[in-house]
Parts: C-alpha cells; structure tokens; sequence
C-alpha cells in the first residue's frame, strides 16, 4: 500500500509538472506576442505620453525559457505514461539502480535548468518594473498594464502574464524537487530487504567483505 501511494503521489507530480511547463511558456509567449514578439525581460521604458519601449532583450533569451519549459512538460508527460505503465503491469518490480542513477542526474539537469529560467523571469521582470518606476509612467507595473502604449503594442495584461510565467516556473521547481525525493523513497520500499535469491545469505553477510562486520551470526 505504501508503494502504491507513492506511485500515485508521484504521477500527480508528473502531471502537475507537464501543466507548470505548459503555463509557463504559453504565458511567455502571450506576452511576447503583445509586444510583437520582443522579449521585454530587462527591458526599459520611456515615457512620452504614451509607453514606448527604449531597449528589449534579444528574442532568444524569452525563446530559451519557453524552450526549457516545453522540455520539462515533455519530460514530464513521458515520466507520466512511463509511471502509468508501471503502475498497470509493472507488478511492483523494484527500479533498477542504473534507472534511479539515470533518472536522478536528469532530474539534477532539470533542477537547474528549471532555476535558471525562474532566475531570469525574477530578475528580468524586477529590471523591466523598475525602469517603468524610473519613468513615471504607472504607480506600479501592475498599473503600467492599463496606461496607453504606442501602437502595435498590446499590454494589458503583461504584467500577469509575467508573473504567471515565474510562478509556474518556481512551482515547477518544487515539484521536481519532490519528484527527485521520490524516486529514492520508492527505490528503497521496493528494494528487496531479505535474503538474495540464490545466495543462500542475508544483504548484510553479503555487504560484510565491503563494509566490514562484526561476528557473523548463526
């Protein structure tokens, strides 16, 4: 029972994770598309009546957070079918040490990958409100969505989009946290703890000659 809890609690991580990924870029792009497909994170503002952008980052900076996002969504639906998979005709095998091996230093890749994009949309957001402050243009950034912006630009809800975007990419980040944890935890439920088939002797006599032991028992 606790193993089969475990496998629930990690396929509604796996698929939690695929619709963080989703959020995440979708909102990035939308508001890229409000802008005309210019990556405001760190951008600045001016002020002439009217918002006009004065400086955007390069495209491929919002295209490089979208891009990790989709990653981790199909990473995640991946591990979402494999989990459902086993969870059907597994028959409760315990993983194989070179899977939680694999597994663990994908997910390491992912942890960063997925902190690095949270980073940017954290601190790009913060530069691109601040320069919004510096030109007197709203109270806040939020504010900033609702004031006039020259023409094609469309921001009326950048703001909310943005913060979508890095929240979902946090939460993200916590779950594949969780998910790491996780294929420890089932690993060792699974593990088989009695004696080896074949052997004829028990995990520890067999680790002894490793680790050293006291007196063997009878």
């Amino acid at each position: 029972m606790a193993g089969s809890g475990l496998e629930l609690v990690g396929l509604a991580l796996h698929a939690a994770s695929f619709l963080c990924g989703v959020i995440c870029a979708s909102a990035l792009t939308v508001t890229q598309g409000e802008f005309g497909g210019r990556c405001i994170l760190y951008g600045s503002v001016v002020n002439n009546g009217s918002l006009v952008l004065s400086a955007t980052s390069p495209a491929s900076l919002c295209n490089f957070v979208s891009t990790v996002s989709i990653l981790t969504a199909i990473l995640s639906f991946v591990a979402l079918l494999r989990g459902i998979y086993r969870s059907c005709f597994g028959n409760g095998h315990p993983l194989d040490g070179v899977w939680v091996k694999g597994s663990l230093s994908v997910s390491a890749v992912v942890l960063f990958f997925l902190m690095v994009s949270a980073c940017i949309l954290r601190v790009g957001m913060d530069a691109f409100c601040t320069s919004i402050h510096q030109a007197v243009a709203a109270i806040s950034c939020q504010e900033a969505q609702h004031q006039p912006w020259v023409s094609p630009y469309h921001s009326e809800r950048f703001y909310d989009n943005l913060y979508t975007a890095e929240a979902a990419a946090w939460v993200n980040f916590f779950f594949w946290c969780l998910m790491s944890v996780m294929v420890f935890m089932e690993w060792f439920s699974k593990a088989p703890s009695g004696p080896l088939r074949g052997s004829g002797l028990s995990r520890t006599e067999e680790t002894d000659p490793i680790f050293g032991a006291g007196p063997l028992r009878p």
